[in-house]
């Protein structure tokens, strides 16, 4: 009899389309999709042992089930990681990891520029149960090291940061949480799990909205946490469990769909991306272009360290406000207007009155978040007509 292969051992593209698959007696294809809520057992005793842990299997589609447990280990796969946790959204997967290990006087510190939602949760959310934060400029690694305290407990990082694309020095500020004794969360959205590889460089958890360029196609809502297995299992699960964050087995067997193409997707936003990002450069009209691939990012040295690409996300100011921008973003003809990213389609939205609205005005534009930036998702469309789009809406008066 042939001996199987690890699955540890293949190629990325091949964990992205064969990892994890649990095939029914009828053999099918593609994943089965399974619906159900609850499960039965052949005995009491069945029912006893799966839910004391001592034998393997499933209890309520709540915890998991065969489709989400596929999505999981696909996911563990493709991350390196030992474990995965699926939830029902992004923000699910970002409170999670936070809130399953945090308690009243411990300290939260996170880089200034977040999405506006995890903003919102640090800001508003903890304090409501005594938990304190210290805001700190990310690319500032003495601004990190002054920021820990005795009951610092978790660090939170988006890098690339939306919207701003600023980056935070994974492996320098992992150093600072292994000292500190504080679990370090890496939001890896922004560079999808392909391009940068936070636990390889000293992360403890990575989470992602698989919403975004994992899912890549506008298609469903999803969350993800990555890490050893310890900490999945012991302390983010029976929150999980408890509360009820699920994702739906539909969502999942889409969410499997959508890693099959993870690759070729990104690969072709990446090579859109840079060219609309030196294009965008040299326009009259544009004021700056934020896009770690380009040279003139501040931090390009480190995303050069710590990324094998620029990514498929561009942030730029349009030259003339807010009202420029607005002008700009209506009259594209092929980029949509849409708050969402990751997708196969390209996508454009203003922080500043949309994902960021939540921050109060002097405050974002501390972040960088001003009135005349636009986040632009690159999608896979032709090269072609996406320039030609920007440079006639850029055109117009």
């Amino acid at each position: 009899m042939t001996k199987k292969q690890d699955p540890k051992s293949w190629q990325l593209a091949t964990k992205l389309v064969r990892g994890g698959t649990r095939r029914s007696n009828f053999g099918e294809t593609s994943e089965a999709i399974f619906m159900n809520s609850g499960f039965c057992y052949d005995s009491a005793e069945t029912a006893e042992s799966r839910f004391n842990g001592s034998a393997p299997g499933f209890v309520y589609s709540r915890y998991s089930n065969p489709t989400l447990a596929m999505l999981e280990d696909r996911l563990a796969l493709m991350e390196g990681a030992e474990r995965c946790c699926v939830l029902a959204s992004g923000m699910a997967a970002v409170f999670a990891s936070m809130m399953c290990q945090l308690k009243a006087g411990d300290h939260v510190v996170a880089s200034r520029v977040i999405f506006g939602s995890c903003y919102y949760i640090i800001t508003q959310v903890l304090p409501r149960f005594g938990i304190e934060y210290t805001l700190v400029d990310g690319t500032d690694l003495d601004a990190w090291k002054k920021a820990f305290r005795k009951n610092t407990a978790v660090v939170f990082v988006e890098t690339p940061a939306n919207p701003t694309l600023s980056l935070v020095d994974i492996a320098a500020v992992a150093k600072l949480c292994k000292k500190a004794r504080a679990c370090l969360i890496l939001d890896n959205v922004f560079s999808t799990p392909l391009l940068q590889h936070p636990l390889k460089l000293g992360a403890d958890l990575v989470v992602y909205s698989t919403t975004k360029h994992i899912d890549g196609q506008g298609r469903s809502l999803g969350g993800a946490v990555l890490g050893k297995q310890k900490f999945i299992d012991e302390i983010l699960l029976p929150f999980h469990r408890h509360t009820g964050p699920a994702m739906s087995p539909f969502n999942a067997w889409i969410t499997l769909k959508g890693l099959e193409t993870l690759p070729l997707r990104v690969e072709r936003q990446c090579s859109n991306a840079h060219a609309i990002a030196e294009m965008l450069e040299k326009h009259p009209k544009i004021a700056r272009v934020y896009y770690p691939g380009l040279k003139s990012h501040p931090e390009y040295a480190l995303a050069k360290k710590q990324m094998s690409h620029g990514g498929p996300m561009i942030a730029f100011e349009v030259k003339g406000g807010k009202k420029a921008a607005f002008r700009f973003m209506n009259g594209l003809n092929t980029i949509d207007i849409s708050n969402n990213l990751g997708d196969a389609k390209s996508l454009i939205t203003h922080p500043a009155s949309s994902t960021h609205a939540n921050i109060e005005a002097k405050e974002r534009v501390k972040l960088g978040i001003t009135d005349s930036l636009v986040r632009l998702s690159v999608g896979i469309e032709d090269i072609a007509d996406l320039t030609g789009d920007i440079k006639q809406a850029l055109a117009q008066k």
